[in-house]
């Protein structure tokens, strides 16, 4: 009777973590104090099988003594089978769980499946919850997009050191050559220069550039003359130096002229000329040919001095650099973002409810897609342990509530054998 006789709890407790130890010591002293009764009622039995002929009332004590003893050992039976034979022999039917633990496990895997991987079941349960709300709110908290922006900043030294010089090469050529290869830089080029033309948002770039060109006129205005003087050699510096100053006040007052006015001429031939460089560049059979030449060079050069080593070793250094130092531009910009986003949600119930349906559609997918696929691995995880081992969890789990039954056991069995002998006494 290894409920009786003891059992190797103290080798399992001592390799157990500290909530299996918990458990264990709670299904330690449960089942002390089932089998303490036990022996009471045993104890009770005999005080009144010896001395019931001295004081024959004793008779009521032995009858509930006896059933109780019965109602005990038989529920000790039944506990100790489910998880083990009785005094180890090897009992027909005992040892229930160990012998059955291939199909306890597919019945959880199918169990689990069935009542709590169906997309009715989970959607249903996050329908009525806003969930986008509730996480941009949260998001929106400086403190809580630090710790996300933290936490991947964190990791992404180890992920840098994962790859060497070699494997960056090696993917670039594997992943990102092939891609360059096939794209069409001029049309790219074209569609680049269509974006910034749009609204007129070069405009201020080209005031700026003509603002530019002014400086560099003004302070550059010796070596115009220089190279003036050079070009005409028999007219007087006195006559080069005013030519060139008039040239050059000339071109400053146009230059003013063009900031000055947005519908001056030269912004209008300026535009044009972008808008047919805009056209070759998206049609041009030429333009597209030079494009691609200038790919396949950039691509050579790139192999032929070993730059993706080089720039995959800079960029680490750098990010690295970045991450680990206190004024981190990556974690500042990340966790900004973040709480931007976190902001713009929270205050938008529209795109909350955008995102809601598109959480719940993810999720139903998810369901359909692997519901099957984790209660397989349920079913392969339970039938992965040791039977001995699945024994000792289970039992840890619900064994103190399995010796309640023991107890209630004994107690029940007892009543039933003052009743069994009263009803004895009054048919005689």
């Amino acid at each position: 009777m290894s409920d009786l006789t003891g059992n190797r709890a103290g080798r399992r407790m001592a390799a157990a973590s500290a909530p299996e130890l918990l458990k264990q010591q709670r299904l330690t002293r449960m089942r002390a104090t089932a089998t303490g009764l036990l022996a009471c009622m045993i104890g009770l039995l005999v005080v009144s099988i010896i001395f019931q002929r001295d004081y024959p009332a004793l008779a009521w004590l032995r009858a509930f003594a006896e059933a109780g003893t019965v109602g005990a050992i038989a529920d000790w039976y039944a506990v100790v089978a489910l998880f083990r034979h009785p005094f180890g022999i090897p009992v027909p039917h005992t040892a229930v769980i160990p012998r059955n633990q291939a199909r306890i496990a597919s019945g959880l895997g199918s169990f689990v499946e069935q009542n709590f991987l169906t997309p009715e079941i989970v959607v249903d349960r996050l329908r009525g919850q806003n969930t986008a709300g509730a996480v941009a709110a949260w998001l929106a908290r400086p403190e809580n997009s630090r710790i996300i922006a933290n936490s991947v900043a964190d990791s992404v030294p180890a992920l840098l050191r994962s790859f060497d010089g070699k494997e960056a090469a090696r993917f670039f050529e594997r992943t990102v050559v092939p891609q360059l290869r096939t794209l069409d830089v001029s049309r790219l080029a074209g569609n680049v220069l269509t974006i910034l033309t749009e609204g007129d948002r070069h405009q201020p770039l080209l005031d700026h550039g003509l603002r530019a060109l002014e400086r560099w006129l003004v302070a550059n205005s010796d070596m115009v003359k220089a190279k003036f003087g050079e070009a005409s050699r028999y007219t007087p510096a006195l006559l080069d130096a005013y030519i060139v100053n008039k040239f050059v006040e000339g071109i400053i007052a146009l230059l003013h002229e063009v900031v000055a006015n947005p519908d001056h001429e030269l912004r209008q031939q300026f535009d044009a000329a972008v808008q047919e460089l805009i056209g070759k560049l998206q049609a041009s059979d030429d333009y597209r040919r030079v494009g691609k030449a200038w790919m396949r060079d950039c691509i050579r050069y790139l192999r032929r001095e070993d730059y993706y080593r080089i720039l995959w070793e800079r960029a680490r250094t750098r990010l690295s650099a970045d991450i680990g130092s206190e004024r981190s531009l990556i974690r500042d910009t990340m966790a900004a973002a973040l709480a931007s986003i976190g902001k713009s949600v929270s205050e938008d119930p529209g795109i909350q409810q955008k995102l809601n349906a598109w959480w719940l559609d993810l999720v139903r997918t998810m369901m359909l897609r692997y519901g099957r696929q984790i209660s397989a691995l349920i079913t392969e995880v339970v039938q992965s342990w040791n039977a001995d081992e699945v024994s000792r969890k289970i039992e840890a789990e619900i064994g103190p509530d399995l010796q309640y039954i023991r107890i209630n056991g004994t107690f029940v069995g007892g009543a039933v054998g003052v009743l069994l002998h009263a009803g004895a006494v009054l048919l005689a």
